[in-house]
Protein backbone atom coordinates (compact mmCIF):
# COMPACT_ATOMS: atom_id res chain seq x y z
CA UNK A 1 0.00 0.00 0.00
CA UNK A 2 1.26 3.49 -0.75
CA UNK A 3 1.16 6.35 1.15
CA UNK A 4 -1.00 8.62 -1.77
CA UNK A 5 -3.81 5.34 -2.28
CA UNK A 6 -6.46 7.56 -2.98
CA UNK A 7 -5.25 10.68 -3.52
CA UNK A 8 -4.87 12.72 -6.89
CA UNK A 9 -1.99 14.31 -7.64
CA UNK A 10 -1.98 17.30 -10.08
CA UNK A 11 1.40 18.06 -11.41
CA UNK A 12 2.47 20.93 -14.20
CA UNK A 13 5.22 20.41 -16.55
CA UNK A 14 4.53 16.81 -16.19
CA UNK A 15 6.37 15.92 -19.93
CA UNK A 16 9.80 18.08 -18.53
CA UNK A 17 12.64 16.02 -16.47
CA UNK A 18 11.41 17.01 -13.21
CA UNK A 19 8.05 16.45 -13.93
CA UNK A 20 8.37 13.32 -15.12
CA UNK A 21 10.54 12.36 -12.26
CA UNK A 22 7.77 13.35 -9.97
CA UNK A 23 4.84 11.63 -11.76
CA UNK A 24 6.98 8.39 -11.05
CA UNK A 25 7.46 8.84 -8.00
CA UNK A 26 3.57 9.82 -7.15
CA UNK A 27 2.66 6.72 -8.76
CA UNK A 28 5.17 4.21 -6.90
CA UNK A 29 3.28 5.45 -4.03
CA UNK A 30 -0.31 4.59 -5.63
CA UNK A 31 -1.11 8.47 -6.26
CA UNK A 32 -3.77 9.11 -9.16
CA UNK A 33 -2.18 11.55 -11.34
CA UNK A 34 -3.23 14.28 -13.88
CA UNK A 35 -0.49 15.21 -16.20
CA UNK A 36 -0.79 18.55 -17.23
CA UNK A 37 2.11 20.30 -19.47
CA UNK A 38 1.38 22.64 -22.80
CA UNK A 39 2.81 19.64 -25.46
CA UNK A 40 0.02 16.98 -25.97
CA UNK A 41 3.09 15.19 -27.40
CA UNK A 42 5.44 15.38 -24.79
CA UNK A 43 2.49 13.87 -22.27
CA UNK A 44 2.03 11.04 -24.56
CA UNK A 45 5.57 10.10 -24.44
CA UNK A 46 5.96 10.77 -20.57
CA UNK A 47 2.58 8.78 -19.93
CA UNK A 48 4.35 5.79 -21.97
CA UNK A 49 7.34 5.76 -19.31
CA UNK A 50 5.02 4.96 -16.67
CA UNK A 51 2.99 1.99 -15.51
CA UNK A 52 0.20 0.47 -17.77
CA UNK A 53 -1.66 -0.17 -14.83
CA UNK A 54 -2.05 3.54 -12.96
CA UNK A 55 -4.38 5.92 -13.33
CA UNK A 56 -3.78 8.63 -14.93
CA UNK A 57 -4.91 11.17 -17.27
CA UNK A 58 -3.74 13.51 -19.66
CA UNK A 59 -4.76 17.48 -19.73
CA UNK A 60 -2.89 19.48 -21.99
CA UNK A 61 -2.76 22.97 -21.23
CA UNK A 62 -1.53 26.22 -21.36
CA UNK A 63 -1.03 27.67 -17.90
CA UNK A 64 -0.56 31.39 -19.16
CA UNK A 65 -4.17 31.47 -19.86
CA UNK A 66 -6.33 31.33 -16.79
CA UNK A 67 -9.49 30.34 -18.32
CA UNK A 68 -7.84 27.18 -20.11
CA UNK A 69 -6.46 26.72 -16.89
CA UNK A 70 -9.97 27.16 -15.51
CA UNK A 71 -11.44 24.53 -17.32
CA UNK A 72 -8.49 22.14 -16.79
CA UNK A 73 -8.65 22.32 -13.25
CA UNK A 74 -12.97 21.66 -13.53
CA UNK A 75 -12.02 18.66 -15.39
CA UNK A 76 -9.68 17.32 -13.25
CA UNK A 77 -11.95 17.40 -10.75
CA UNK A 78 -14.66 15.74 -12.83
CA UNK A 79 -12.74 12.78 -13.64
CA UNK A 80 -10.78 12.19 -10.21
CA UNK A 81 -13.68 13.92 -7.84
CA UNK A 82 -10.87 15.69 -5.79
CA UNK A 83 -7.31 17.20 -6.04
CA UNK A 84 -4.90 16.62 -3.19
CA UNK A 85 -1.36 17.59 -4.31
CA UNK A 86 -0.76 20.36 -6.66
CA UNK A 87 2.59 20.13 -7.98
CA UNK A 88 4.34 22.92 -9.78
CA UNK A 89 7.28 22.33 -11.70
CA UNK A 90 6.57 24.23 -14.80
CA UNK A 91 9.26 26.82 -15.73
CA UNK A 92 11.53 28.25 -17.78
CA UNK A 93 15.25 29.18 -17.59
CA UNK A 94 17.26 31.86 -19.85
CA UNK A 95 20.22 33.73 -19.39
CA UNK A 96 20.10 37.41 -20.59
CA UNK A 97 21.63 40.99 -20.88
CA UNK A 98 22.31 43.15 -18.14
CA UNK A 99 19.04 44.35 -16.44
CA UNK A 100 19.26 47.71 -17.85
CA UNK A 101 19.48 46.01 -21.58
CA UNK A 102 16.58 43.61 -20.55
CA UNK A 103 13.34 44.04 -23.00
CA UNK A 104 9.71 43.76 -21.87
CA UNK A 105 9.20 40.33 -23.34
CA UNK A 106 12.26 39.07 -21.63
CA UNK A 107 10.79 40.37 -18.35
CA UNK A 108 7.65 39.35 -19.30
CA UNK A 109 8.50 35.81 -20.39
CA UNK A 110 10.23 34.42 -17.16
CA UNK A 111 7.89 36.02 -15.05
CA UNK A 112 5.11 34.34 -16.82
CA UNK A 113 6.75 30.82 -17.11
CA UNK A 114 8.08 30.83 -13.37
CA UNK A 115 5.44 32.83 -11.56
CA UNK A 116 2.14 33.46 -13.65
CA UNK A 117 1.97 29.62 -14.05
CA UNK A 118 2.11 29.13 -10.28
CA UNK A 119 -0.67 31.73 -9.57
CA UNK A 120 -2.79 30.73 -12.20
CA UNK A 121 -2.79 27.09 -10.83
CA UNK A 122 -3.17 27.95 -7.41
CA UNK A 123 -6.09 30.69 -8.05
CA UNK A 124 -8.19 27.71 -9.58
CA UNK A 125 -6.78 24.54 -6.95
CA UNK A 126 -7.03 26.54 -3.94
CA UNK A 127 -11.05 26.21 -3.76
CA UNK A 128 -10.97 22.59 -4.62
CA UNK A 129 -9.04 22.24 -1.50
CA UNK A 130 -11.09 24.31 0.57
CA UNK A 131 -13.67 22.39 -0.37
CA UNK A 132 -12.36 19.62 0.78
CA UNK A 133 -10.72 20.51 3.93
CA UNK A 134 -7.05 19.69 2.83
CA UNK A 135 -4.58 19.63 -0.19
CA UNK A 136 -0.64 19.91 -0.15
CA UNK A 137 0.84 22.25 -2.80
CA UNK A 138 4.17 22.15 -3.40
CA UNK A 139 5.74 24.93 -6.02
CA UNK A 140 9.56 24.78 -7.82
CA UNK A 141 11.60 28.19 -7.16
CA UNK A 142 15.59 28.10 -7.42
CA UNK A 143 18.25 28.33 -5.09
CA UNK A 144 18.45 31.54 -7.49
CA UNK A 145 15.78 32.68 -5.20
CA UNK A 146 17.66 33.78 -2.56
CA UNK A 147 20.92 34.03 -3.97
CA UNK A 148 20.69 36.19 -7.46
CA UNK A 149 23.05 36.42 -10.01
CA UNK A 150 24.15 38.56 -12.74
CA UNK A 151 22.50 38.30 -16.04
CA UNK A 152 19.76 36.32 -14.45
CA UNK A 153 17.37 39.49 -13.17
CA UNK A 154 13.96 38.23 -14.22
CA UNK A 155 14.46 34.55 -13.59
CA UNK A 156 15.68 35.14 -9.99
CA UNK A 157 12.96 37.79 -9.91
CA UNK A 158 10.30 35.20 -10.63
CA UNK A 159 11.60 32.10 -8.21
CA UNK A 160 12.01 34.90 -5.71
CA UNK A 161 8.25 35.87 -6.13
CA UNK A 162 7.48 31.96 -6.31
CA UNK A 163 8.74 31.72 -2.72
CA UNK A 164 6.76 35.14 -1.25
CA UNK A 165 3.62 33.56 -2.95
CA UNK A 166 4.05 30.33 -1.17
CA UNK A 167 4.89 32.08 2.24
CA UNK A 168 1.25 34.14 2.01
CA UNK A 169 -0.78 31.28 0.51
CA UNK A 170 0.80 29.05 3.72
CA UNK A 171 -0.26 31.77 5.72
CA UNK A 172 -3.35 32.09 4.21
CA UNK A 173 -4.88 28.60 4.60
CA UNK A 174 -3.00 26.92 7.57
CA UNK A 175 -5.98 26.86 9.46
CA UNK A 176 -7.86 25.27 6.46
CA UNK A 177 -6.03 22.55 6.40
CA UNK A 178 -3.92 23.41 3.20
CA UNK A 179 -0.60 22.83 3.40
CA UNK A 180 2.04 25.22 0.67
CA UNK A 181 5.52 24.72 0.41
CA UNK A 182 8.61 25.04 -1.70
CA UNK A 183 11.61 23.72 -3.14
CA UNK A 184 14.72 25.23 -3.95
CA UNK A 185 16.88 23.15 -6.37
CA UNK A 186 20.39 23.76 -7.19
CA UNK A 187 21.66 22.92 -10.15
CA UNK A 188 20.10 19.72 -11.66
CA UNK A 189 21.45 17.01 -13.70
CA UNK A 190 19.51 17.20 -16.74
CA UNK A 191 20.45 16.22 -20.52
CA UNK A 192 20.02 20.11 -21.51
CA UNK A 193 22.29 21.31 -18.65
CA UNK A 194 24.92 18.68 -19.54
CA UNK A 195 24.87 19.84 -23.32
CA UNK A 196 24.90 23.98 -21.88
CA UNK A 197 27.57 22.79 -19.66
CA UNK A 198 29.47 19.84 -20.59
CA UNK A 199 33.40 20.73 -18.49
CA UNK A 200 31.26 21.11 -15.22
CA UNK A 201 31.60 17.88 -13.16
CA UNK A 202 27.78 16.51 -13.24
CA UNK A 203 28.10 14.08 -9.99
CA UNK A 204 27.79 17.14 -8.04
CA UNK A 205 24.43 18.00 -9.48
CA UNK A 206 21.18 17.36 -8.45
CA UNK A 207 19.22 14.47 -9.82
CA UNK A 208 15.44 14.98 -11.42
CA UNK A 209 14.56 11.76 -9.11
CA UNK A 210 16.31 13.27 -5.75
CA UNK A 211 14.32 16.40 -6.40
CA UNK A 212 11.37 14.19 -6.79
CA UNK A 213 11.65 12.68 -3.41
CA UNK A 214 11.29 16.03 -1.15
CA UNK A 215 8.44 17.00 -3.18
CA UNK A 216 6.82 13.73 -2.33
CA UNK A 217 7.94 14.18 1.53
CA UNK A 218 6.67 17.68 1.37
CA UNK A 219 3.05 16.76 0.09
CA UNK A 220 2.87 13.75 2.60
CA UNK A 221 1.67 13.23 5.93
CA UNK A 222 5.35 12.91 6.88
CA UNK A 223 5.66 16.94 6.34
CA UNK A 224 2.09 17.11 8.34
CA UNK A 225 3.51 20.48 10.25
CA UNK A 226 5.58 21.86 7.53
CA UNK A 227 3.63 25.05 5.61
CA UNK A 228 5.55 28.45 4.22
CA UNK A 229 8.83 25.95 3.70
CA UNK A 230 11.15 26.76 1.11
CA UNK A 231 13.64 23.73 1.10
CA UNK A 232 16.98 24.16 -0.30
CA UNK A 233 18.13 21.14 -2.60
CA UNK A 234 21.24 21.54 -3.80
CA UNK A 235 23.31 18.24 -3.31
CA UNK A 236 27.24 19.83 -4.18
CA UNK A 237 26.09 21.51 -6.82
Amino acid sequence: MGQFNDKVALVTGAAGNLGQALCAALVSEGARIAMLDISSEGLVKARSALPDGAEIELFPTDLLASKDVERTISAVKGRFGRIDILANVAGGFAMGPPLHETDDATWDRMLDLNLRSVFHCCRAVVPVMLEQGQGSIVNVSARAALAAKGHMGPYCAAKAGVVALTEALAQEHKQGGIRVNAILPGTVDTPENRAAMPDQDHSRWVPPAALADVMVFLASDAARCVTGAAVPVYGRS
